[in-house]
């Protein structure tokens, strides 16, 4: 087939940070003076935390870069695109503001596009200059986006907005009078995540009237027994590090649980997994929570479930389900396809008949502890499932077997994670190349890079007299103490193992006991950062050849090009360059940069550019939320980490190209590559999945791949570019 060219499509350098950390306090110089609130991200290349000030000066300006790069990469766009969602807040808000003199509270209020709706209807209903709409929206970024969206649809006049918590809003202060409806959506795929419970708290005692008025009106949890290989695989360590059969042990038998995912539920596409999933059980209901009540902040239950299979139950995929308004006719569902309730509340029953894919709101994953429950058809099963103002809990009775409370040593991690942990062939790959490595060291001095326990238990167990130095940057101490309460078992000693706790910049001769280094390892894996980009990872080059800055830059143009600008200190050689030996291994001895174009319709429908959502003009937010498609020529789209296996509908339209490679062992140096992309398959390009592939060994023979057709064994997010397509 012949070469296809993709002409005038561009998109961002990925974003200098991956997570964000909103600290909601706020800084006013004088009482008169402009808001400020301070935003701590932490860069992923060097770990260091970076605090960012947000002034709300200058509101109609345009937002700066490194907050357009923050705001992309939340859930704003998604749910502005996500057509049965705002379909069903707008008719329940018609239907409910029918009082003319209505005060209406917006809690959480993005955009401002439930606000927007609000006074719409207050107008409709012969209430404009008599009821009044006000809106708190305590992420300042988003705030000032909010002001910028009233202009532009003319409402700033018709919505008060506050750039404040809704516990920091007082009657007679902010608020004329406690408000007769509240209008909000702070809600996530778990339900309670965000805070619902203690804003509808607040909200009651201090700034609603008695028996107002809500939207939504209702919110119901639902849950289901299943079984699923995949899903076991991404929580019963212990039962696949067995399969293994490798001699290494992250979760030995008298400790199991010192290493697991974390007891909670985990949001997940579970469509993606409908061909892996069993259904033991019918939908069961679970909790009911009633906006226009004050709800309570603990709860119990115990449930009777029927099982309706033979099989084993792993876990429990759950959902919930708001009804809109009072009189019951507007609904919105989480529910995964395979699954229909037994509440009567059927799939179809969306306020528009159907339900596109999107990633703002999920399923969830409760994991049943241990290895599970056998069931057998018609048993009944007893579930007990609590929540507390953040989170919805189970315990699934087995034999009288309880929860295992966490001790100090426990470490907790991603499902994926766990997934790639009891992976044989991966472990595999690993232990033949440290076994190789070290197989002409007597006594190696070996430093582990990253979070890696794994590592870290390979190099001590495989040779005893070697001497392991282990950076854990986020794991520290934790990661010294899981490695005390598995050593036994692994036939390692701890007093080879010493956690530095220090950057590479300030490592000496003193921290390695005056012993050269002729071993470096990571896997790259970074505790707490698993949604990183493909290219931050690279914060493991950072380490072993000691770089400060690294800027990767993707684009999509007559071919893919793509260039890494990165400088080394003020140093020729690296940082570590004085403590390594002549012979130095490191692993992995390099890093492919790979790509393929895709067709991702779902998610390229989920972050295509704004014109109207029901009736109110969004393309304002476009740039600042990243958006995809329909866009001026100069505006560029986000690069964003995605499992492209969760992104509903996905079609590889190329083969795998090679963009970059980045070798380890060389001292640092900028690299540029481009490639000419030749499809192979008709279909409409969306964008690029984007991943690194990490070589193991000199030799090349040894290749973990991180790309999409590996599934959720990798533990690793893709990066999706979106081309900004006309369509």
């Amino acid at each position: 087939m012949p070469s296809c060219l993709l002409p005038g499509i561009a998109l961002r350098p990925p974003p200098a940070a991956l997570r964000l950390l909103l600290l909601r306090r706020r800084c006013r110089m004088a009482s008169s003076g402009p808001t400020r609130a301070f935003q701590l991200r932490v860069n992923p290349l060097t770990g260091d935390s970076e605090w960012l000030v947000v002034d709300e000066a200058e509101a109609e300006a345009p937002a700066p870069t490194h907050h357009k790069q923050l705001l992309a990469a939340t859930s704003y766009l998604d749910m502005l695109n996500d057509a049965s969602r705002n379909r069903a807040y707008r008719l329940a808000i018609d239907a409910t503001v029918t009082d003319p003199t209505a005060c209406v509270l917006d809690i959480g209020a993005g955009t401002g596009l439930l606000s927007m709706m609000a006074a719409r209807a207050l107008a409709a209903a012969g209430g404009e200059g008599r009821g009044s709409v006000s809106a708190c929206e305590s992420y300042l970024p988003m705030g000032k986006l909010t002001r910028r969206v009233l202009r532009a649809n003319g409402m700033e006049n018709k919505v008060k907005v506050f750039h404040k918590r809704s516990d920091e809003l007082r009657v007679e202060v902010e608020l004329d009078s406690r408000a007769d409806l509240l209008v909000s959506e702070i809600l996530d795929s778990e339900l309670l995540g965000e805070g619902l419970i203690p804003s509808l708290q607040h909200a009651h005692d201090m700034l609603l009237v008695k028996n107002p008025k809500t939207v939504p009106y209702r919110a119901t949890t639902y849950g289901v027994l299943v079984e699923s290989t995949s899903l076991w695989k991404m929580h019963d360590l212990h039962s696949n590090e067995a399969i293994a059969e490798d001699g290494v042990w992250l979760t030995p038998s008298d400790t199991q649980n010192v290493l697991s995912v974390k007891s909670q539920q985990h949001a997940m596409q579970c469509d993606a997994l409908a061909d892996e999933i069993r259904l033991l059980s019918e939908p069961f209901q679970v909790f009911e929570f009633d906006f226009s009540k004050r709800p309570d902040s603990h709860r119990e239950t115990k449930i009777e479930i029927k099982a309706t299979a033979d099989g084993h139950a792993h876990a429990i995929v759950s959902w919930w389900v708001l009804q809109l308004d009072s009189a019951g006719s507007v609904f919105y569902s989480t529910a995964p396809r395979w699954v229909r309730q037994s509440s009567g509340v059927d799939l179809p029953q969306y306020a528009n008949g159907t339900k596109d894919w999107c990633d703002h709101w999920k399923q969830c994953v409760w994991f049943i502890q241990g290895t599970g429950a056998p069931a057998k058809k018609d048993q009944a099963l007893s579930l007990s499932a609590s929540h507390n103002q953040t989170s919805i809990s189970y315990q699934l009775n087995m034999n009288g077997e309880g929860s295992r409370s966490p001790k100090s040593n426990h470490l907790t991690l991603f499902p994926e994670k766990v997934a790639l942990y009891g992976d044989k062939g991966w472990r595999s790959a690993l232990i033949s190349v440290i076994r190789n490595s070290m197989s002409e060291r007597s006594s190696p001095t070996c430093i582990v890079a990253d979070d890696s326990v794994f590592l870290a238990l390979i190099v001590s167990s495989l040779l005893p007299s070697s001497k392991v130095f282990t950076m854990f940057p986020s794991l520290r101490d934790r990661g010294f103490n899981y490695l005390q309460a598995v050593a036994d078992a692994n036939n390692l000693s701890m007093d080879r193992i010493k956690v530095i706790g220090k950057k590479a910049s300030s490592l000496t001769m003193n921290d390695l006991n005056h012993e050269k280094v002729n071993l470096i390892v990571g896997e790259p894996f970074y505790h707490g950062s698993e949604g990183m980009l493909p290219w931050q990872n690279l914060r493991f080059l950072l380490f072993a050849i000691g770089v400060t800055q690294c800027n990767t830059l993707v684009q999509v143009g007559p071919c893919l090009a793509g260039s890494s600008g990165l400088s080394p200190t003020w140093n020729e050689r690296t940082l570590l360059d004085p403590l390594l030996s002549e012979d130095a291994f490191i692993m992995p001895c390099k890093g492919i940069l790979r790509f393929c174009a895709m067709s991702l319709p779902d998610l390229w429908r989920s972050r295509r550019g704004l014109k109207d959502v029901e009736g109110f003009d969004h393309s304002v937010v476009n740039d600042t939320l990243g958006a995809c498609g329909d866009l001026p020529g100069d505006q560029q789209g986000p690069c964003l980490p995605y499992y492209v296996w969760q992104c509903g509908y996905t079609k590889k339209l190329s083969e795998v190209y090679s963009l970059m490679d980045f070798n380890f062992s060389e001292p640092i140096h900028s690299c540029f590559g481009e490639t000419k992309i030749e499809f192979g398959q008709n279909g409409t390009c969306h964008g690029f999945a984007v991943w690194i592939d990490w070589v193991l060994d000199e030799e090349n023979s040894i290749v973990i791949s991180t790309g999409p057709a590996q599934r959720a064994d990798t533990g690793s997010k893709e990066c999706s570019c979106l081309a900004n397509l006309y369509k």
